[in-house]
């Protein structure tokens, strides 16, 4: 057997090493793959059972929200309610729901099974970045997420004044849709607002240089705002501008921190080389 095949798999996955030094064959790529899936379909299941006794104050808690944010602002004589259309209804939603929950409650594990399938084929050099970066990412997600719940509260309320424009009408909502609505959004936001670790971290690789980011900037916050456009669940102006701002501005600082990580990491090569002329620059395993 050749000697990259050498130590069992677990050695070899593990190993601090070059990744060419120790890589797998194709098959057994294939069996960690199906087993980190299992894993994950097993904790989607277990989270999911979960989810179905919570849906239930988890929706009348929304509900509320929504409630609090429509009714005060509808014109008067108004009315609101939300209705099934089919018997089966209550049970698909409580359903739909469940698996939001669960899905949302094992994503971080979902990405750390993800992350220990990835990380082995990347060098030392490669993996620090995303290390580094883990717990911000959670950090930012939070936050958008937060931004998303706390901006849906007036941007529902205004949605709402629209019905006094169409006299003698009344709101009749499916249930459920306007709970998910709320969840997408904050789902939407929670994504959009990871920009800047794609940014630093594409800097950080050097697959981007703080100078294309800070010339082509015009560029890419119209980018932005035709991403927001279509990624948000309303695509409504408002919703659009609500996400679009902050990554703007979450964007100019990214592109900022980059151009000192880059411009740094370049003092300290320079330094190096001075202090040892005939250095050889090689890959840090």
């Amino acid at each position: 057997m050749s000697a990259l095949l050498k130590g069992s798999k677990k050695e070899r996955r593990n190993s601090p090493g070059d990744p060419e030094e120790f890589r797998l064959t194709l098959v057994e790529h294939l069996e960690e793959l199906r087993t980190r899936i299992f894993r994950i379909c097993a904790l989607l299941a277990i989270t999911t059972v979960a989810g179905w006794f919570v849906s239930d104050n988890l929706y009348h808690y929304m509900n509320r929200m929504v409630d609090e944010a429509i009714i005060p602002n509808l014109p008067k004589g108004a009315e609101f309610k939300e209705v099934f259309h089919n018997v089966t209804d209550m049970f698909l939603l409580k359903l739909k729901l469940s698996a939001v929950i669960g899905l949302v409650a094992s994503f971080p594990f979902i990405v750390l099974e993800l992350w220990g399938f990835v990380a082995p084929g990347l060098r030392k050099r490669e993996q620090e970045p995303f290390k580094k970066l883990a717990p911000l990412s959670f950090i930012l997600f939070v936050i958008g997420a937060s931004f998303a719940w706390f901006m849906m509260k007036p941007s529902l309320a205004w949605f709402a004044t629209y019905l006094g424009e169409f006299e003698g009408t009344v709101l009749y909502q499916e249930a459920g849709t306007l709970a998910f609505f709320v969840l997408k959004m904050m789902l939407a936001f929670g994504v959009a607002f990871q920009l800047p670790l794609i940014v630093y971290v594409l800097g950080a690789l050097e697959l981007l240089s703080a100078e294309t980011l800070m010339k082509y900037w015009r560029q890419v916050s119209v980018a932005i705002f035709i991403i927001t456009a279509v990624i948000t669940p309303s695509q409504d102006p408002l919703t659009m501008t609500v996400m679009a701002v902050p990554l703007v501005i979450l964007f100019m600082i990214s592109a900022y921190a980059v151009k000192i990580a880059q411009s740094r990491k370049r003092k300290a090569e320079e330094l190096t080389l001075i202090e040892n002329p005939d250095i050889i620059e090689e890959d840090d395993f």
